[in-house]
């Protein structure tokens, strides 16, 4: 039994069959039921109202004289299960009093005369049939696609998640995780009833490993009832309990989004149930589920919060133990190097929201023309053009604005309209040959088939779109994972110059209203420890940018001295600031001494700590300043370290 009904009135056997018969087509979606008179027809709507059926179209023959009819037709409203239906009046002759009198009451969509052809009444039944789904059907328009107007109806279908897709996505963010992950989860529950084939949602026993720390990981784990720890292992191998989730937690998720390595490990503490979910099957019902899309998104990010300010918690305790612990200068170059973290890693949450907004809208925009694509249909010539032009606009990058104008005046006297001229040159098409040759292969289809490539070239741009923003955001990443992670005891082999870049990629927010200059020569690796050194040129960059309190510029310069075999590297930082004295050049490596204006943190032991670094690396610091002009802060460092200092590469 389907929701929604066409009804057929007329006295006439023979006219019952003919419907019956041209509206086949619509029995799959459709209750196709006859009424012989205007009161068995009300009788009928009780019957569809108790079983809440709706009339979606009524056709009805109305005799001459006889109004029934015609008086049926004007109070289809006044029914529950008919109200808002499509109407069709049957008349054998003109009867233009009746007409006017449905027209005038707003109650007639169309009129027929008998006989009539097959196709017609399919194609006004299309018609009203759409009109009526469009309105009324609150659910999914999909199943009606195949028997009425199946582009209006996906147009719709697009248009409505979009919306609730954006409604969902831009509402005001609700902060109860709770909450939010207890929809995520009725979700999940709902789309595997009846049908968890991969055994989705399963129950473990106590001790049951989930994720191991340093492995690799591809499962994403809802708990919905149950406790798991979560363990870290220190460098002598002794593995510590660091915290307890619980139902409403997510375990993975992390290593699931970027693909790296499980950060611990994940072992259940009772008896748990889980939703362990893999990429392709987060696919499939993220597609088939779309309403859970943009909840879990807002899901996962209240949950990335919680763990960075779990993590900022735990990082805080951490700090304080170990101050507790060192000796006082300790203790002050490990604030100095956390406060100057903290502004760098504002800076960089700053630079990831853009390549993540624009990821956001790629993928949004991507759906779409996916959507497109998987429902059109082509040749296979056709398919191998549209192929090959996906991957040409994945991989190339765009024309300039007067190559394009040149290839679309060109292509334009080809196909005889400027527009399509330009929809070729957009997705990479603009061999007159090849245009040609497909406009005589395809004939009248060619602007069809045209439509279809222009969204598999509209999958490419995306696609090249987002992996330029992953890209930038693994760079923002990598830099900032150099600067924060501590070195080990060995020093290793290490490239200067991508130091340095890595460094710079943290300041790229503050250097917005400044020049940057890079002087590279290509110098060998030396031996020391990267992330001493980041924090050198951190400290020394930090300290340049904040003497320039106006646009100016700044020049890194890196260069060998001598020969490569026995000589050293020189790296200068200099700026266009507002320079020092001779007695602030005196004071400025010692301890607490600072220079730092109001607002800028400063404790008066950042060059202090440079210099430090710079000697156990066995090279030097020098400055040179001049008030009003600027400052450039010079390191040398060994290209082999002195005995004194050296120990074996970590290779």
């Amino acid at each position: 039994m389907n929701p929604f009904v066409i009804l057929c009135i007329d006295q006439d056997p023979f006219v019952v069959e003919q419907l019956s018969h041209d509206l086949a087509p619509f029995r799959d979606v459709f209750d196709l039921c006859s009424a012989e008179t205007p009161d068995d027809a009300y009788t009928m709507l009780d019957d569809f109202e108790a079983n809440e059926q709706q009339v979606a179209l009524l056709i009805c023959h109305n005799l001459a004289g006889d109004h029934q009819g015609i008086d049926l037709l004007v109070n289809v409203d006044n029914h529950a299960a008919s109200q808002g239906a499509r109407t069709v009046l049957l008349s054998e002759a003109p009867q233009y009093d009746i007409i006017l009198q449905a027209v005038n009451e707003g109650r007639l969509n169309y009129c027929m005369h008998k006989p009539w052809r097959a196709e017609e009444m399919q194609r006004v039944a299309e018609k009203e049939l759409t009109t009526y789904v469009l309105r009324y059907c609150q659910h999914d328009l999909l199943r009606y696609t195949e028997v009425l107007d199946h582009r209006t109806l996906l147009d719709a279908q697009v248009e409505r998640e979009i919306s609730q897709f954006q409604a969902q996505l831009l509402a005001p963010g609700e902060t109860d995780k709770a909450a939010i992950a207890d929809r995520v989860i009725a979700g999940l529950y709902a789309f595997f009833e009846g049908n968890d084939e991969s055994r989705a949602c399963r129950t473990y026993s106590a001790n049951h490993v989930l994720t191991k720390e340093n492995q690799d990981n591809a499962f994403l784990w809802f708990i919905t009832d149950g406790d798991v720890g979560l363990y870290k292992t220190d460098d002598e191998g002794q593995e510590h309990h660091v915290s307890t989730l619980s139902s409403g937690s997510l375990i993975g998720s992390m290593s699931f989004v970027t693909g790296d390595v499980s950060f611990s490990t994940g072992r259940t503490l009772t008896r748990t149930q889980v939703i362990k979910i893999d990429h392709a099957l987060f696919s499939k019902i993220m597609t088939s589920r779309s309403e859970l899309l943009p909840l879990f998104i807002q899901y996962l990010l209240l949950h990335f919060n919680q763990r960075l300010k779990r993590s900022i918690d735990t990082e805080i305790q951490l700090q304080q133990t170990l101050a507790s612990l060192d000796e006082a200068n300790r203790q002050l170059l490990e604030k100095e190097k956390m406060a100057l973290l903290g502004q760098l890693v504002a800076g960089v949450a700053h630079e990831l929201n853009n390549p993540v907004s624009a990821i956001l809208r790629n993928s949004d925009a991507l759906a779409d023309a996916l959507e497109e694509v998987a429902k059109t249909p082509l040749a296979s010539a056709s398919r191998e053009q549209a192929l090959s032009l996906l991957q040409t606009n994945r991989e190339s990058t765009p024309l300039s604005t007067a190559t394009a104008r040149t290839y679309t005046r060109t292509l334009s006297d080809v196909t005889g309209d400027k527009r399509i001229a330009r929809d070729l040159v957009n997705i990479g098409l603009y061999q007159p040959e090849d245009i040609q040759a497909w406009q005589q292969h395809l004939g009248k289809a060619f602007s069809r088939e045209l439509t279809t490539w222009k969204q598999y070239a509209r999958c490419g741009r995306l696609l090249r779109s987002n992996h330029v923003c992953a890209a930038r955001i693994a760079d923002l990443v990598k830099s900032l994972r150099t600067y924060a992670r501590q070195d080990s005891e060995q020093r290793q082999r290490t490239r200067i110059i991508e130091n340095i870049d890595d460094t710079l990629t943290l300041f790229e927010h503050r250097l917005k209203p400044h020049q940057l200059e890079k002087r590279y020569d290509w110098v060998p690796d030396i031996i020391a420890q990267p992330s001493a050194l980041a924090q050198v040129w951190t400290n020394l960059i930090a300290n340049a940018l904040d003497a320039m309190q106006t646009p100016g510029t700044l020049t890194v310069t890196v260069k060998t001295l001598n020969d490569q075999a026995s000589g050293t590297i020189e790296v200068s930082i200099s700026d266009t600031g507002t320079g020092m004295t001779p007695e602030q050049q005196e004071k400025m490596f010692a301890l607490n001494y600072t220079t730092k204006r109001e607002g800028h943190f400063g404790l008066g032991i950042g060059l202090t700590m440079c210099q430090t670094i710079i000697h156990e690396q066995g090279g030097d610091i020098q400055v040179r300043s001049q008030p009003g002009i600027g400052t450039t802060m010079a390191v040398t460092l060994p290209i082999e370290l002195p005995a004194s200092v050296s120990k074996e590469p970590q290779r």
